[in-house]
């Protein structure tokens, strides 16, 4: 791929530029997830989009990228698992997976574990025995959700284009009352919905963060309004420790 990419793009042995571009576009489909838009990893890497469409087409022509079969985006190819399967086989460390598993055996509600990476909220691990009933509208609807909360208490530019549409009785859709939510959601560490996506059901978030401290996803646990409560200090707790626990793994 150094080959390829630096002969390709112009850049000599001397300026490994094209080199870290390319590793950075990677990391932005492993993070965007399959179906990333050239135009959503190009913003991602910081890349200009005339340099990303060219790399992205040496990705996949290297097999590094594939094309999704609707050919919208980009998803992870062969070489790249190979590599990544490389990694695995050497790395005794837990896995994102394994620990949610652990954190799962102590806890009756559903977690799911979802990543926030270019402004985007996309479940990484959710739940085998808890189904997320209507997921597709969380990432649709953040104001609406304990995950989108956190997403939005941190990174508040979200807020310029946010939509805040009734999706229940209890959907918190008057703006001072968000904003004065998701402050007191970043001084607490903690989102809480109340049945405001969908009746009959509640859930806390809490973030996730890289070692540089940087939020980058969130753990929720979800359940009946009648059992999941900000004011249950035992739940907050062992989200907080499970966070803790994640911090890198995302």
């Amino acid at each position: 791929m150094t080959a390829h990419v630096e002969a390709e793009v112009g850049f000599s042995g001397q300026q490994p530029k094209a080199v870290r571009k390319a590793l950075v576009m990677l990391e932005a489909v492993a993070h965007l997830g399959p179906g990333a838009t050239a135009k959503e990893i190009a913003r991602f890497a910081g890349v200009a989009p005339t340099t990303a469409y060219r790399m992205l087409n040496l990705l996949v022509a290297d097999g590094f990228l594939v094309r999704v079969p609707d050919l919208s985006g980009f998803a992870l190819g062969r070489r790249t698992a190979e590599l990544s399967r490389a990694a695995v086989a050497t790395d005794t460390s837990p896995t994102l997976h394994e620990t949610v598993e652990e954190l799962r055996s102590h806890t009756r509600f559903g977690l799911h574990v979802a990543s926030f990476a270019g402004g985007r909220l996309r479940f990484v691990d959710q739940d085998p025995d808890h189904e997320i009933v209507g997921i597709t509208l969380l990432a649709k609807n953040l104001h609406a959700n304990a995950l989108g909360k956190v997403m939005l208490a941190h990174n508040p530019a979200l807020n310029e284009r946010l939509e805040l549409r009734r999706l229940t009785d209890f959907t918190v859709c008057d703006p001072e009352v968000l904003r004065a939510e998701l402050m007191q959601a970043q001084l607490d560490g903690h989102a809480f919905e109340n049945q405001e996506c969908r009746l009959g059901r509640s859930a806390l978030a809490v973030p996730i963060r890289n070692h540089a401290a940087e939020v980058v996803g969130g753990l929720c646990l979800q359940g009946s309004p009648l059992r999941v409560s900000p004011t249950d200090y035992e739940q907050l707790r062992f989200l907080h420790e499970g966070s803790r626990r994640l911090t890198g793994l995302l």
